[in-house]
């Protein structure tokens, strides 16, 4: 007579020999599977934040004028930027920006900036583009001062500015009103002038607000901030632009598909403002320590 079958053995999980399974090493093995299969952090999340501290402080004061002046008649178009001959006979001051320059973090674009500044090479130039809602941009160079445009003179011997192809140079954002930036994607100068071997851009832009320019991002380069007179940006912001047509729109379009050099420069008038809004001063704050308050001249 057959033996009867054996019994089937139990698995070894659940052996009698085996160590009794408790809630605490359910959790301890979850915990080891879940360290081992989560990927490395990566050394970049630990970059070091990026240094904003405030370094210098410059002035710009701004002006309305009735009229789109002009450079006066015995004034050289090559003249020095230091002459402070008035260009607009009856102007209506609009206030003072104090700006706070991260000297730090772009060292190059806060010096040829500061030096912009304090030698006086965007008295008497104009804000030649307003964009409601969004930034206005001053500091257009042309090939002479007559327009109110910025004339670069071999003096100032003004350095290449590395800054330009330095990535970390684009990581602040355009995320509030009165963020100070350089023009890279913005930048509107003068054909002629830009094919200059010596050609530096010093075209700026300042955000109006009330909200942030995403679209400026990573192709501009934040280098200061506005740190008095925001009520100045608001009124540069609140001033009329001319604005073309439909037709005109689509005309411009059509000429560019055609190679025709005039559709940029028609471009160019587009968000023109209205009145004439200018730098009629600009120099340096001495300031004894960053973190004290600047005194005004």
């Amino acid at each position: 007579m057959a033996s009867p079958l054996s019994p089937i053995p139990p698995p070894p999980f659940f052996s009698s020999s085996s160590t009794t399974i408790t809630r605490r090493s359910l959790l301890l093995s979850s915990t080891l599977s879940t360290t081992l299969t989560s990927p490395p952090i990566s050394s970049s999340s630990f970059s070091p934040p990026l240094d904003t501290t405030i370094t210098d402080r410059v002035f710009l004061d701004f002006s309305l004028c009735p009229t789109y002046f002009r450079t006066p008649p015995n004034t050289s178009a090559t003249a020095t930027a230091s002459e402070s001959t008035p260009l607009c006979s009856d102007p209506t001051p609009l206030g003072r920006l104090v700006l706070g320059l991260y000297g730090n973090l772009l060292p190059l674009t806060v010096s040829t900036f500061k030096l912009m500044c304090t030698s006086s090479s965007y008295k008497n130039t104009l804000v030649h583009k307003i964009f409601p809602g969004q930034f206005f941009q001053a500091g257009r160079q042309g090939r002479s001062r007559e327009y109110g445009e910025v004339h670069l003179v071999p003096a100032l011997n003004l350095p290449r500015n590395t800054d330009t192809v330095d990535s970390k140079a684009f990581m602040l954002k355009h995320s509030r009103a009165g963020v100070v930036s350089l023009c890279l994607s913005e930048n509107d100068d003068d054909y002629e002038v830009k094919l200059d071997s010596d050609y530096r851009n010093v075209e700026f832009l300042i955000t109006t607000g009330p909200g942030p320019c995403p679209q400026l991002d990573n192709n501009n380069i934040v280098f200061g901030t506005v740190l008095e007179g925001l009520d100045v940006v608001t009124a540069i912001a609140s001033i009329p632009t001319y604005k073309p047509s439909e037709r005109i729109r689509l005309l411009n379009d059509l000429a560019e598909f055609f190679g025709d050099e005039r559709a940029q420069k028609g471009r160019t008038l587009w968000n023109r403002p209205l009145k004439t809004v200018y730098i009629s001063d600009c120099g340096e704050l001495q300031v004894t320590k960053p973190s004290m308050s600047p005194s005004l001249p």
